[in-house]
């Protein structure tokens, strides 16, 4: 007897100690996981503030008031995406292009992978190279001043005809410089109207079949009771037996506007998400010209010819820049990230993106609640009297603040988070739609309000918020909290933008769930 009291014990030492057996103890492999820090960006610790005006706003303004808002941790640029970074981007596209011409010209063997090959290295291939194509070789360095014709024949579609040349100088085709990327409209899925709908399932109301709601069985759509005839089958969506993929469907509805304030709906089906999935295809290049367009009998053609491009504005905020534009840039640049972290055997990080209003308003405040400046306030100067930032200051001498037109990236003093040329220098992009009434709706958790403005909508739907101010405007635009709109399809010499992207967990410092700061 005494021996098998023993034995019990000792078994029910063991099972007990064994955590494994019978509970709950989560997933295994999984590694404590540390958010990295992306390179040139600083972290913005989760906050409420008071976003809005601190000070009396402007008359008649009616754009903004003061409104206790929350905002979850992120990172931002240090500084606005300069010209030698976007220009990075501009390169890969060209590169691309350019490689994908050369192989389908009979250069296979220096630009192309075999499948099985490219599958074999797959996981280095990508993350030693960055690729979006992975069946380019992008080892292979592209001979731009070949002496090949047939070489140079591959790549002559990107350059510019002969008969546009000046003085016969052979330069790229910036108007070839296409990119072509996708995003995923998470609002428009998350419309309770266009949730999925499952194949074999009615949702009968009574026993005289009518129908609640349109529905599919077997991939096909009842009507509904259209036509008298409850249930009677019409279009097919999708085909089950054919398309594994196929679980049922998505009715997809969201509205268009035709202009002055009216909206139609409009519809879409699709037999799985990628009815969610949208491509876009945008023009990456700057435009140059913005610098004289934009002021009218003012000498700015220095700067359309050498702004962008010359290494003497390298470090200079680019500008001429769309909306569209900084948004396909942050794609593009999460996917240059995401995909070097997959090739390595690491785990994905959010996606860059433009800031929310309230993002950014936080992030050019430092940490100073109340302040109407970056720096503090309430002056635009500092103790010795220099102006504290790139504007037009006093009654319009533009050099008075040290600068003339756009500076050096890292002019200036920082805010109290380490940010330069919050206020000044160029205007920013912000993610979000312009509506003067935007405060008296918009959440008070991250607030955020987006229009997804399409080519034929009105003017006054297209409008995007800009913040900080730029070196042609006066003093009220460098305050953290005003705020005004530019068209999303335009380009301005005066308009740049930085990435921010949300911060995976709650805080940095948090160890386990456990909270340490």
């Amino acid at each position: 007897m005494k021996k098998l009291i023993v034995l019990a014990s000792f078994i029910a030492v063991v099972t007990g100690c064994n955590k494994k057996a019978g509970e709950l103890v989560g997933a295994e492999g999984r590694e404590q996981w540390f958010q990295p820090d992306p390179f040139g960006t600083l972290y913005i610790p989760m906050g409420s503030y008071h976003m809005g005006p601190s000070d009396e706003e402007i008359t008649m303004a009616h754009t903004a008031k003061s409104k206790m808002v929350s905002v979850q941790a992120f990172y931002i640029d240090d500084s606005e995406i300069s010209n030698n970074e976007y220009r990075q981007f501009v390169n890969w596209v060209r590169d691309s292009i350019a490689r994908k011409l050369l192989l389908n010209n009979g250069f296979e063997e220096d630009f192309g992978i075999p499948q099985d090959a490219f599958l074999q290295m797959w996981p280095e291939y990508i993350g030693d190279n960055n690729l979006q194509d992975p069946y380019l070789n992008w080892e292979e360095k592209i001979k731009w001043n070949s002496d090949e014709e047939d070489y140079r024949l591959a790549l002559q579609p990107l350059y510019l005809p002969e008969g546009e040349r000046f003085y016969n100088r052979k330069e790229i085709d910036a108007r070839k410089l296409n990119f072509e990327y996708y995003r995923i409209d998470i609002r428009l899925a998350a419309s309770k109207s266009n949730r999925f709908i499952p194949q074999k399932s009615l949702d009968i109301q009574d026993a005289s079949h009518e129908y609640k709601k349109a529905d599919y069985i077997n991939g096909v759509h009842l009507n509904d009771g259209q036509n008298g005839i409850p249930g009677q089958p019409s279009t097919p969506v999708g085909k089950p037996d054919q398309d594994p993929k196929t679980l049922g469907t998505y009715n997809v509805e969201d509205q268009v506007s035709v202009g002055q304030g009216n909206y139609v709906p409009r519809e879409r089906k699709g037999v799985d998400r990628s009815v969610f999935i949208l491509k876009d295809v945008i023009n990456v290049y700057p435009d140059t010209l913005a610098w004289v367009h934009d002021f009218t009998y003012s000498f700015n053609e220095p700067m359309t010819n050498m702004y962008f491009w010359h290494p003497a504005y390298d470090d200079y905020p680019v500008v001429g820049v769309t909306w569209k534009q900084a948004r396909a840039f942050s794609i593009w640049r999460s996917n240059l990230l995401n995909n070097y972290l997959i090739g390595n055997g690491m785990t994905i990080v959010n996606d860059f993106r433009l800031p929310t209003e309230s993002e950014w308003e936080y992030a050019a405040r430092g940490g100073n609640d109340l302040s109407p400046y970056p720096w503090g306030g309430p002056y635009i100067r500092n103790a010795r009297g220099c102006f504290l930032g790139n504007f037009k200051p006093m009654r319009g001498s533009y050099i008075d603040d040290g600068g003339f037109h756009s500076v050096y990236i890292y002019s200036y003093n920082p805010n109290d988070y380490g940010l330069y040329c919050m206020a000044g220098n160029v205007s920013e992009w912000t993610s979000n739609a312009f509506d003067e009434s935007a405060y008296d709706f918009a959440h008070d958790l991250n607030p955020d309000y987006v229009y997804e403005a399409q080519d034929k909508d009105a003017n006054v739907l297209k409008r995007k918020v800009i913040r900080g101010g730029s070196w042609k405007d006066v003093g009220y635009y460098l305050q953290v909290s005003s705020r005004t709109y530019e068209y999303q399809d335009t380009a301005k010499a005066y308009i740049g933008f930085r990435n921010v992207m949300t911060y995976l967990g709650r805080a940095k410092g948090d160890d386990n769930g456990k909270i340490l700061d």
